[in-house]
């Protein structure tokens, strides 16, 4: 969008109103000529130079509000459970009339770079306080010159799993030029300079075109502001840093304002909690993720090991993203989190970039019903052993994806459309084939509006390679439904999620099947075992819903012929009052006179 164009639905945004009372407030004046604007596509788009001047002063007051309060929470010492949505808040009035997609990596980028100079800080000092100490043996220098160069080394940082911060690329040089007109291109460089010193793990990952990105200089200065105040500490018996809550939280704010492409580089945590609370990774296990995103799927598989006291570094993770700006947005969020691994750009259909890897665990949320082209691919693919899906779908060409890089006692957790649990055809014949191979664990019914914008139905799928590994209990030839498109918690009228309690009772019903502890029963209308032979008799279709059944409503005592007959009077009361109304309507009419 043009620098000078804010369309109305931004400026109701900026000025916290509705967008009928921002389009009343200029009603009048577009009329006249007053304001000028135009439509582009569906967006009602005003020329801001035109815009009333209270109106200006308006905005600008509503950023250094919002600035202002943003920087008030920071500073206090305790930040409570609406710190992430206040902060939230505060970015987003800034953002003005930039894209949500592009803004995205503007503040996501700044909370990197706030990041990594805290860890490298909070490192700094640590060495500072090694070296003064002469109780300490190992670190204890007592020349001064000596000290500053060896806190300088890149080594005393890397080793440690620290990224070196160069002197210009640090956050209390940057808040230094906050006020500067040329804080953009300072921002830029550092970005730069930390790539330079990082390549491994940095190299074209960060975003560099703040000069480019329609920022005014003070907003930027703002933003820098308004993230200072975010301290954070890196204890190791901390489950969580405040940063890496931060990033998350505004990954998933992101993907709400971009409304379906959201759901390419995000999958909402409550979907991600639950895949990961089925397959249980243990330390040093191996785990897959062919369609990365921004990296949820790992940052969870580490959470999960560290809240059960096993060490969350010991996992080695793979990774592949076709977009090469979610694969950024990736290797952010796992360096936030202190989760590295091999992260590879490239399109896992026709250019798997771990062809021979075998994995213990494969974690994914692909994109749905998309177009592919199977021409691409040899006939010996040793991927689509079950056969190749039709050009018009790939959702067998991921599942098929999945299943090919695991180990023969791997397991694989995906969501997936419900289209693929009923299809007909060629990915029906795949479906057939994978269920005899007795692959299919447990398949999830989800409720609609689990993602952003988007009420598209899903299912979570688990697939593994051996019932009989003694991990589990013996499940062979079973098959376990569960129907939760009932079990869900409101959060807005678009969107729906999992809770906690929500979350554990699903997992707790896999874990009873699985002989994991607690007792397992078939409950009507949520969970069934099935065997592959009651699958077969139901056409191989792996919808829940077909198995489970409908709760059963309890008995109010009242026999079946009572209530038809109270039914029927009921209905005929209903019938003549209607009549009597009609008649009445019909009287008033003809008193009418034309």
């Amino acid at each position: 969008m043009e620098e000078n164009l804010i369309s109305i639905s931004d400026l109701a945004r900026l000025l916290d109103i509705t967008r009928q009372a921002a389009l009343k407030q200029l009603k009048g004046k577009i009329a006249a000529g007053e304001v000028e604007a135009r439509t582009e596509g569906k967006k009602y788009l005003i020329e801001y130079s035109t815009l009333p001047q209270d109106i200006k002063d308006r905005i600008d007051q509503a950023r250094k509000d919002v600035s202002q309060k943003a920087q008030e929470l920071m500073s206090q010492p305790k930040k409570d459970i609406n710190f992430e949505k206040e902060l939230w808040a505060a970015a987003d009035r800034l953002r003005g009339n930039i894209d949500s997609s592009e803004y995205k990596n503007v503040v996501l980028g700044l909370i990197f770079l706030k990041y990594i100079s805290d860890s490298f800080y909070q490192r700094r000092e640590k060495l500072q306080q090694w070296m003064n100490d002469p109780k300490n043996q190992q670190y204890y220098i007592p020349n001064k010159e000596t000290q500053n160069k060896l806190i300088e080394s890149k080594d005393m940082y890397k080793k440690e799993g620290i990224f070196y911060i160069p002197e210009k690329a640090r956050w209390d040089f940057l808040r230094s030029k906050a006020l500067l007109p040329d804080l953009a291109k300072h921002i830029d460089d550092a970005m730069e300079a930390i790539e330079l010193e990082n390549p491994e793990q940095l190299t074209g990952v960060l975003p560099k075109n703040y000069v480019r990105v329609q920022l005014e200089s003070h907003i930027l200065g703002e933003l820098v502001n308004i993230f200072s105040g975010i301290n954070f500490d890196h204890d190791e018996e901390q489950e969580k840093d405040r940063l890496g809550i931060v990033y998350e939280y505004f990954l998933g704010n992101f993907a709400a304002s971009e409304g379906k492409r959201g759901g390419e580089f995000f999958t909402p945590r409550p979907l991600v909690r639950l895949l990961v609370e089925v397959l249980e990774p243990f330390e040093n296990s191996r785990v897959l993720d062919p369609a990365a995103g921004s990296g949820g799927m790992f940052v969870q598989s580490a959470d999960f090991l560290k809240a059960h006291h096993k060490d969350p570094a010991s996992i080695s993770i793979f990774g592949q993203e076709s977009n090469q700006t979610t694969f950024k947005l990736c290797k952010m969020n796992l360096a936030i989190r202190g989760v590295f691994g091999n992260i590879q750009i490239g399109n896992s259909y026709y250019d798997d970039k771990f062809p021979e890897l075998k994995t213990d665990f494969v974690l994914a949320n692909p994109p749905f019903n998309a177009e592919w082209d199977p021409n691409r691919l040899s006939e010996k693919d040793p991927r689509i052993a079950y056969g190749t899906p039709p050009k018009g779908s790939a959702n067998y060409m991921w599942i098929q994806h999945f299943i090919h890089h695991l180990t023969p006692n791997g397991m694989a957790g995906f969501v997936m459309a419900n289209g693929a649990l009923a299809v007909s055809g060629k990915e029906g014949e795949i479906r057939k084939k994978i269920i005899e191979d007795d692959l299919i664990d447990v398949i999830i019914a989800c409720p609609p509006k689990l993602f952003f914008n988007v009420s598209l139905p899903v299912s979570l799928w688990f697939v593994t390679k051996n019932k009989e590994s003694g991990r589990f209990r013996n499940r062979k030839g079973e098959t376990l439904f569960i129907d939760a498109r009932e079990t869900f918690t409101q959060i807005s009228r678009k969107q729906v999620e999992f809770s906690s309690e929500q979350i554990q009772k699903i997992a707790d019903t896999v874990k009873a099947w699985r002989g994991e502890g607690g007792e397992y029963k078939d409950i009507a209308g949520f969970c069934k075992v099935a065997t592959i032979e009651e699958i077969a008799k139901n056409g191989y279709v792996l919808t829940p819903g077909r198995y489970v059944g409908v709760v059963e409503e309890e008995d109010d005592g009242i026999p079946f012929a009572e209530k038809m007959q109270s039914l029927e009077t009921d209905l005929k009361q209903h019938f003549t009052e209607s009549k009597k109304l009609e008649r009445e309507i019909l009287e008033s009419l003809r008193k009418i006179k034309v």
